[in-house]
């Protein structure tokens, strides 16, 4: 069974960077079917894909965050991470690390999600 998990910190101050890791069982994330994506969920609004990362270890941002963002991977540990710098409190979210099948506009498994809150 594909499990996924994420940790962080839960508490990032502003202009900081935010940094989750997301750990993968179950499958690896150099599988050439599927994509290991980012989304976020703020209070009170709907799901934000921020970036994926490919087998190939080619990385996808969200044209309104690329700036910001940063996927990388540790192949080693079945591990990816997500990297979003000088973050503001529209920055709060539940964020979620998912698999996302290639060719698919749907994510197959979750994470738990994780409560980050961008305050001072």
């Amino acid at each position: 069974q594909v499990q996924l998990q994420e940790s962080g910190p839960g508490l990032v101050k502003p202009s900081q960077t935010l940094s989750l890791t997301c750990t993968v069982s179950g499958d690896s994330i150099t599988t050439n079917y599927a994509y290991w994506t980012w989304i976020r969920q703020p209070p009170g609004k709907g799901l934000e894909w921020m970036g994926a990362i490919a087998y190939s270890g080619s990385t996808y941002y969200s044209p309104s965050l690329k700036s910001r963002t940063s996927i990388s991977r540790d192949t080693s540990k079945n591990q990816f991470t997500l990297q979003l710098s000088s973050v503001t409190p529209e920055d709060t979210a539940v964020y979620y690390c998912v698999r996302e099948p290639r060719a698919s506009t749907y994510y197959d498994y979750w994470g738990q999600g994780t409560q980050v809150t961008v305050s001072s």
